[in-house]
């Protein structure tokens, strides 16, 4: 069995549409919140910057939310900005849900994978992992990853998911010869 990984290289765009220029892409930058206290009740966002003008908006992560709420180690992350409450904050979907934006993908990951080599042994079982949630479609991910046109991988693949529609969980795939 072979062991493919997809890795996020970057944070992903927000699709998310600016306010003063309307351009639709926006960046978390170098990934900071800001934590503001009223009382003993906080509030916390994440900073995005628009890619076109450079204009910051915040999103939303919580909202009123009183201190004893917070695990310290969560609270910690977002006074220190740690980048991996910042990738965790961002990849979290009812964030998105909630602040109405998608991640645009495009360039933000890598197939890690052996050199494909098809004249070895049939059938050839492949396993893939995702590290994070890259939405990819298997056949273009299978494509890249063996060197093959889209049509012949749906012809010689054998996967108990759909090839067509952009999966986030590891699959397994079988490569027949022909």
């Amino acid at each position: 069995m072979l062991p493919w990984f997809v890795r996020r290289t970057r944070l992903p765009l927000l699709s998310l549409r600016c306010v003063d220029c309307r351009s639709a892409s926006a960046t978390t930058g170098e990934g900071r919140f800001r934590v503001n206290a009223n009382g003993k009740l906080l509030d916390v966002w994440l900073l995005v910057r628009c890619v076109s003008c450079d204009r910051t908006s915040k999103l939303t992560v919580h909202e009123r939310a009183p201190v004893r709420s917070f695990d310290p180690a969560a609270l910690d992350g977002y006074h220190a900005n740690d980048p991996a409450s910042v990738a965790t904050t961002l990849l979290d979907p009812l964030l998105a849900r909630r602040n109405r934006f998608t991640l645009d993908w495009r360039g933000a990951w890598r197939l890690d994978a052996p050199p494909a080599r098809l004249d070895e042994l049939w059938p050839v079982q492949v396993d893939v992992v995702f590290e994070d949630p890259v939405p990819v479609r298997p056949d273009r991910l299978i494509a890249q990853g063996l060197g093959l046109s889209r049509n012949e991988v749906l012809r010689r693949i054998k996967c108990d998911i759909s090839l067509r529609r952009p999966t986030v969980a590891g699959f397994t795939f079988v490569v027949t010869d022909s």
